[in-house]
């Protein structure tokens, strides 16, 4: 499981991440300390770092400098709006920078992002006798290989990244067609009904009336 480490003060903020993160099929570990948060990245295994600016004992930046040389990537989460700030972040090679208050479901997709980006998610995807090879763009079901759209993939392998788990159709859109979208949302359900009539997910793809779908595992 892809351990994240947040680093907020905040005890409800955090609690809040940890609890998004959980969703999202993460293991979120909380710390509310920046020199702790520091040994703990030194010391310990993780495969994303959220960090608040403004800590008790160092701040944000300061805990990315101590971090140089590891391969962890950072997402900072903070209140503040100052444009220099985010340049300093992300000249200190911060992944991305989100101001808060955030949704949920961007919070999540700018993590599947910088994963994704990192090679931190697995290139090989499997569920039942479906294969999907991210890197390779191909899909097979019972060994024949299955034809999809760019978008259609796409959704296929969200549904298989996050399998039991129920999707709206708003974290699709912001997942697989990103905040620019701006079409008719009625494209995410149809494409949803490709992918579930082309790979023969009837019965474990299914509908969750006024919420989105859950693809679940037998």
């Amino acid at each position: 499981m892809i351990r994240i480490l947040i680093v907020e003060d905040d005890e409800n903020i955090a609690k809040m991440i940890e609890a998004v993160l959980s969703i999202g099929g993460y293991e979120g570990i909380v710390c509310n300390d920046g020199a702790q948060a520091l040994h703990k990245l030194l010391t310990e295994s993780f495969d994303l770092a959220l960090l608040d600016v403004m800590l008790p004992g160092l701040d944000g930046f300061e805990i990315l400098e101590g971090i140089q040389g590891r391969e962890v990537p950072v997402i900072f989460l903070t209140a503040r709006l100052d444009v220099a700030d985010k340049v300093r972040g992300l000249r200190l090679g911060a992944e991305d920078y989100i101001v808060k208050p955030f949704e949920a479901v961007e919070l999540l997709a700018r993590i599947e992002v910088v994963l994704r980006r990192v090679n931190k998610s697995s290139s090989v995807l499997s569920y039942e006798d479906i294969t999907v090879d991210i890197q390779k763009h191909r899909v097979t079901k019972g060994g024949a290989e299955i034809s999809l759209t760019p978008r259609e993939f796409e959704v296929l392998v969200f549904f298989l990244q996050h399998v039991d788990i129920a999707l709206t159709r708003e974290r699709l859109l912001s997942a697989v067609w990103d905040y620019s979208f701006e079409g008719e949302s009625r494209t995410v359900d149809i494409h949803v009904q490709q992918v579930r009539r082309k790979l023969g997910l009837q019965g474990r793809l299914v509908t969750i009336p006024k919420l989105g779908w859950r693809l679940e595992r037998q």
